[in-house]
């Protein structure tokens, strides 16, 4: 794991101000949260039961989807929002499966840097690495990310629950068009990865949850299944296609955890033709 030093004194925790990151690694059950972040993931989950097993189904998505891509050949993977390290994290599934694949992790919370620096351990034949940038800065993300991966040859992208904090024309956003230039900065064969909170399953409950990020200074962007099937255009949309995510491919635990209730979470993964 590596990361410039550079990187790490330019970006100092903010511990004023909850992180999408940190709030997750709380909802998870994790202790590298502050107290900022705690307060705002019990106030959400106060008006939505479901994000605790939101936050497990969206894991285990990426999970299968992970192994689905290594099992089908892909040995390169850029993952977008890392988050806090969770066992198993992406780069002990894919090199569970294919020990030289090679994973670069990009994130912009300073806590996820320092924790990635200590934690991931890539496999002997394999690299994995660590970025320092936001999703927004895609010249300087896939820049440093292309230090580790051949952006000519297919690579699996993932951005696991992250869509949902960015929007359509508001402060400089625009989520689609980004998503099309990852896209277009890939190669043929290249798979990409989602899942994104939608109010189709419980438009109340989200609703209050969208309220509180906002409040919180956390844009927050819940997308119906049209506006979630958009981000797949041009795309060769695989099997069982979009579908809340603890169906994506299930394995036995997965449908096990359906049977809990539904989490309002979309899933989809696609590939370039």
């Amino acid at each position: 794991m590596t990361g410039s030093e550079a990187e790490q004194t330019a970006a100092p925790i903010d511990t004023t101000r909850p992180h999408p990151a940190r709030v997750y690694d709380w909802w998870l059950g994790g202790k590298d949260n502050y107290p900022v972040d705690e307060e705002l993931a019990r106030r959400i989950l106060a008006v939505d039961g479901t994000v605790l097993r939101g936050a497990r189904a969206n894991r285990r998505f990426m999970q299968r989807a992970v192994r689905a891509a290594a099992e089908a050949g892909l040995r390169q993977f850029l993952d977008i929002g890392t988050g806090i390290p969770t066992e198993p994290n992406l780069h002990q599934v894919a090199q569970g499966v294919a020990p030289a694949s090679k994973i670069v992790y990009a994130d912009n919370d300073p806590i996820v840097l320092r924790h990635a620096e200590a934690l991931l351990r890539s496999s002997a034949e394999g690299s994995t690495q660590y970025v320092h940038a936001d999703v927004r800065d895609l010249d300087t993300l896939l820049r440093r990310a292309g230090d580790s991966l051949d952006f000519a040859q297919p690579v699996a992208l993932s951005l696991v629950a992250l869509t949902h904090y960015l929007g359509e024309d508001e402060a400089g956003d625009d989520v689609y068009g980004l998503l099309k230039r990852y896209v277009s900065a890939l190669a043929p064969g290249s798979w990409l990865i989602l899942s994104q909170v939608t109010p189709d399953l419980s438009p109340q409950a989200i609703e209050k949850a969208a309220e509180n990020f906002r409040r919180s200074g956390t844009p927050f962007h819940p997308r119906s299944l049209p506006g979630f099937s958009r981000f797949f255009e041009g795309l060769e949309l695989l099997g069982p296609g979009v579908i809340p995510v603890s169906g994506w491919r299930p394995d036995p635990e997965d449908v096990a955890a359906q049977a809990e209730g539904i989490v309002p979470v979309y899933a989809g993964v696609a590939r370039k033709p």
